[in-house]
């Protein structure tokens, strides 16, 4: 199976390129030129395994929105901001983003840093599902055991 990303960023030379880099290297990409765009496309039910958005598109800060939406949803992919502006401190971490990638990038290091990313998003769903499990399964022994004992 091909993992999913979903592409957003404003200057369609780097969108084009990207997606390019992307593809060459065996990944399914969709592309949005904005974040309004991204967040519908999310909303509509599309699946993906991460989202790298731009930061600054329509606004300022369009690319939280993104990230925000990406986080509702049930599949959960991983996040990734991209930037020109690594000034950006520690809020892409509070606002839910997994990831700063810097733009310009060369491609080696963009691809190692996304299939990184993808590896620890997906070991942090397994944990998430197992933890999850484990509680629901600690719940249904100890009604199990006050049934026994009444």
């Amino acid at each position: 199976m091909r993992r999913r990303i979903l592409l957003v960023d404003n200057e369609l030379a780097i969108l084009l390129t990207l997606k390019t880099i992307l593809e060459m290297n065996g990944f399914e990409v969709e592309t949005a030129t904005s974040g309004r765009e991204a967040v519908t496309r999310l909303r509509n039910g599309s699946s993906f395994h991460m989202v790298i958005t731009d930061m600054k598109m329509e606004s300022e800060r369009a690319g939280y929105d993104v990230i925000r939406a990406a986080k509702k949803l049930d599949d959960q992919p991983a996040t990734a901001v991209l930037t020109a502006f690594p000034s950006l401190g520690s809020s892409w971490q509070s606002e839910g983003a997994d990831q700063m990638l810097v733009k310009p990038m060369n491609t080696e290091d963009l691809l190692r840093q996304i299939e990184v990313l993808l590896i620890q998003h997906e070991d942090y769903k397994q944990r998430l599902r197992r933890n999850a499990a484990r509680a629901s399964g600690n719940g249904k022994s100890q009604r199990g055991s006050a049934i026994r004992a009444s």
